[in-house]
């Protein structure tokens, strides 16, 4: 189940709010399902700034390399440390220790576009129909 006090995106992402125009950002677990075992994780760095929807970094996993998206323009205000050493984190914890990065939200960029836990749901229900 995916937690229901997250939001998501089409591309597997989750986003927390953490309050004070930040939330923290990691792949779903479908996501890390899909990808199998996680070998490494490469992440942006801090004050880097992206537009929603571009690529901030990539997750090797023993059968592909995957971008991961920016849910919501912003600035990277923290990145995970612990998956440089335990990338498996991703696994075991997509939700919780698999966290990847910190994000300042630009100005305006909320989180209305994004769908709850339900939403998210029917369209990996839908998209795995395909």
């Amino acid at each position: 189940m995916n937690p229901e006090d997250l939001k998501y995106t089409k591309d597997h992402e989750w986003v927390r709010s953490l309050g004070n125009g930040r939330v923290a950002v990691g792949i779903t677990a479908f996501a890390q399902k899909q990808l199998g075992d996680v070998v490494f994780v490469e992440l942006p760095s801090v004050n880097d700034r992206f537009e929603a929807g571009e690529p901030f970094g990539s997750v090797e996993s023993v059968k592909a390399v995957t971008e991961v998206y920016m849910p919501l323009t912003g600035t990277i205000c923290a990145v995970n440390p612990g998956l440089g050493d335990s990338p498996e984190d991703v696994n075991t914890d997509p939700y919780g220790d698999g966290w990847m990065i910190e994000i300042t939200l630009a100005k305006g960029d909320g989180m209305a576009d994004l769908l709850t836990a339900p939403e998210y749901e029917d369209y990996v229900k839908a998209e795995s129909a395909d």
